[in-house]
């Protein structure tokens, strides 16, 4: 009867490994551009950095369709845009298949426990399209800034003080809400909102700790 048990066991073991083997890895839905645009905080507006995100993912093999976390002021007549708005339902994962938010209100820390639990983007799990760890604080250079234009609960600042580079056309003059992939540094871990950019230039981003990235999600 002990050597049944014991043959059991082995098996359902075995059938359980064989099975935890063939189940397919979630393909990626969130990272961080490898690059950025090439002008600074100029991305060609929301169109364009959406754009940017869709040509790196394309180039990495994905089929899904991809949006940058970014945020635009009202100008013109025109609404302002909402980085939460426009990036899908999730959950989420990077290249390597890790889970960074299960939805927008968990991404957000939206309910007073999700606050206090917070998202899973850390130093560990924020990965380029590549699957490639990004910069933070403590590497040579810094490039732990994203652009983001969002205040903390991913919504745009109000018509005014320019956070977007004058929504996200400008390489020059205005500035930028910069988030910290890395949560460390500045005073302020937040991911999406940690403070503003120097200027729009990319040798203003550069100085500020950055490069010009972008966070990219998958929308389907």
């Amino acid at each position: 009867m002990k050597t049944h048990a014991i043959l059991a066991a082995v098996i359902l073991t075995t059938a359980a490994s064989t099975a935890l083997a063939q189940t397919p890895a979630q393909p990626m839905s969130f990272f961080v551009t490898s690059t950025g645009a090439g002008n600074g905080a100029n991305l060609g507006g929301l169109e364009g950095a959406d754009k940017h995100c869709q040509t790196l993912a394309t180039a990495a093999g994905s089929t899904k369709t991809w949006h940058a976390y970014l945020s635009t002021q009202a100008e013109g007549g025109k609404a302002a845009v909402n980085a939460r708005d426009r990036i899908g339902a999730g959950p989420w994962v990077n290249t390597k298949g890790m889970k960074v938010a299960d939805n927008v209100a968990h991404l957000h820390g939206d309910t007073l426990d999700q606050a206090r639990l917070g998202n899973n983007l850390s130093r560990t799990t924020v990965m380029t399209e590549k699957g490639e760890t990004v910069k933070g604080a403590g590497d040579t250079p810094n490039q732990h800034d994203i652009l983001t234009g969002s205040k903390p609960d991913g919504t745009a600042f109000p018509a005014g003080e320019d956070r977007t580079c004058k929504n996200w056309t400008s390489g020059a003059d205005g500035t930028a809400m910069l988030g910290h992939f890395d949560r460390t540094g500045g005073g302020n871990t937040s991911w999406n909102s940690a403070h503003p950019s120097k200027g729009c230039s990319q040798p203003n981003l550069v100085a500020t700790g950055g490069a010009g990235l972008l966070y990219c999600f998958a929308t389907n």
